[in-house]
Formats: C-alpha cells, structure tokens, sequence
C-alpha cells in the first residue's frame, strides 16, 4: 500500500473516530439535560435504577465480573451479580451528581446541622490549617463520590492541588474540566509533566490530592486482593523527597443519598534501613489500606477497570 493511501486511510480514521467521541458526548450532555429538568433527588434515583438495568447488558459488565471473580472467589455468582449492580447504580449517580453538586453539597463546619453531607474527621482538618509551614498529600480511591472530597477541603479553606485522569473522550473531557475547576480548585491533568507540577505545590508547602487505585503499567510490583498488579509509586516518590505526612481520605454513600466523608490520621510509611520512605512498601501499603475501603463497600468501587496484570 502506498504511503499517501495510508495517511489518506489514518486521517480518514482519525475524523471518525473524533466523529464518534463528539456524537457519544452529546448522547451524555443530552442525557445530563434532560436530568437538570428533574429535581435532584429524583434525577438520581432514576439513574441509579436505570443503571442497575442497563449495566449488566454493556461489555465493560464482564470485565467487572471477571474481577469480583478474581477478588472473591469464594462468593456465589448471584452475590456477585449484585456488587456488580450496586457498582452500576454508584456510577450513574456519580455522574447525575455532576450537574447537582451545590444541592449536594451543603454541609458547614461552622453549623451543628446534619444536612446529606457528615464529615468524620473534622478536627482534623481543622489541625491542618496549623501546618501551613509544611506540605501534606492525600489520597483516596474511587469509592463512593470521591469527587466531593476536595469540595469539604475547600470548605476548611484547606486548599488542595487533585491529579486527575481525564476521560479519552475529549468533548467529555473538556466539559468535566470545566466543572472540576469550577467546584474542585486546582486541577493537574495526569499527563507528562504533572509530577513535576505535584512537586512544585509541595516545595511550596501546598497540599496534593491522589488517586491511587489504578493500573500504572510501569508502576511497582504490588498485589490488590492478593493478585498481583503495577502501581503507581508517584505518591511514594513524592511523599519520600518531601517527607510530608500522608493522609487517607474516602467518600462513603450512606442510605437516603446522603454521604460520609472521612479523614483518616496520618499513616505511618515503611521506611528502609536509611530512614527513608520505602517506595514498594509504601504502594502496598496504599493498596491494603483501598483494598480495606472495597472490602467493607464493595459496591461502590469501579469494577469494570482493569486493575490486575
């Protein structure tokens, strides 16, 4: 084959596949309008049991599967089924909730009221705004709306730099940024250079925000639910040439669609026989602590992900 009929087939190619993310977006800004004209509770109640419907007839359905397979080997297929529609109906209240995150989010730290928002752990971002003279990172997992995190730190005015993962879709990609930066504050795209960018907010004795349950295909050997995966080490690198304290964070769905956010003490990193951060310990350490979270909620994390070899 030519080249110039190969350039003609890869443009050609690359316009529809541009064609596809732009049709498929608007299928979700259509979707994401028609919520809006709903109240909120019932937006997200209708998605939730449209969700629990439609998930187990998608492909990524048994991926899911496969890896509550892997995870719980001693559970009955109907068990399964059922994590596996809770992580169905989790998700499409995730992104119902995009569009009515300020009638979400109503909790004060300056009000005894219990609203859909309770924080555990509240005196311990208070006690952070103390340490401004020194850096901290956080890290969550993807449970529960762990969007809503950074939102309860801004409320403490403790402000927080998220890495983040966006979406291959570039028109759902830009649309979530744009939200993100809206009700999150900073923003640093998981791409080249973000570490860099992490590093600068920490040098400054600024605050970072991570995910850590994902698959890092150059990451450090570690398991997760006793099978063997990569992981990043990043947050081990950063918190290792930093030496800042480490903090595990989480969102919990409560009944009623309310939520519990959690800010858990400090962990205390492994360190190698030098003092310093031990970086494969720490990642371990990391997965055991998520690995926790799933375990007591296994319906609400992100199943249909790849996260084993």
């Amino acid at each position: 084959m030519k080249l110039d009929t190969k350039l003609a087939l890869f443009r050609w190619s690359q316009k529809l596949k541009s064609f596809n993310y732009w049709l498929s977006a608007n299928v979700i800004f259509g979707i994401l309008w028609l919520l809006r004209q709903l109240p909120a509770k019932a937006a997200m109640d209708f998605t939730d049991s449209a969700a629990r419907k439609i998930g187990p007839l998608m492909g990524r359905h048994r991926v899911a599967m496969n890896n509550l397979r892997k995870a719980y080997p001693e559970k009955s297929d109907e068990e399964l089924q059922e994590i596996a529609r809770d992580m169905w109906g989790n998700m499409a209240r995730l992104t119902a909730e995009y569009v009515f995150l300020d009638a979400i989010f109503d909790y004060d730290p300056h009000s005894d009221e219990t609203g859909e928002i309770e924080v555990q752990g509240r005196e311990i971002f208070e006690r952070l705004l103390d340490e401004k003279d020194r850096p901290h990172i956080f890290f969550t997992g993807h449970t529960g709306n762990f969007e809503l995190l950074p939102i309860c730190a801004a409320t403490f005015d403790l402000n927080v730099t998220a890495l983040f993962r966006p979406p291959n879709n570039p028109y759902v990609a830009k649309r979530i940024l744009g939200a993100r930066r809206t009700n999150m504050g900073h923003l640093v795209p998981s791409k080249a250079g973000a570490a860099w960018s992490l590093a600068s907010v920490l040098n400054a004795n600024g605050n970072v925000g991570m995910l850590v349950d994902q698959k890092f295909r150059r990451g450090i050997a570690s398991t997760f639910f006793n099978r063997p995966c990569k992981t990043n080490p990043l947050l081990a690198k950063l918190a290792r040439q930093y030496d800042c304290d480490v903090y595990p964070v989480r969102c919990v769905r409560l009944p009623g669609g309310r939520f519990r956010l959690e800010l858990e003490e400090k962990m205390e990193l492994p360190r190698d026989e030098k003092g310093a951060v031990d970086l494969a310990a720490t990642v371990q350490a990391l997965n055991d602590k998520v690995e926790t979270w799933v375990r007591q909620y296994p319906g609400q994390w992100m199943w249909f992900h790849k996260r084993w070899n």
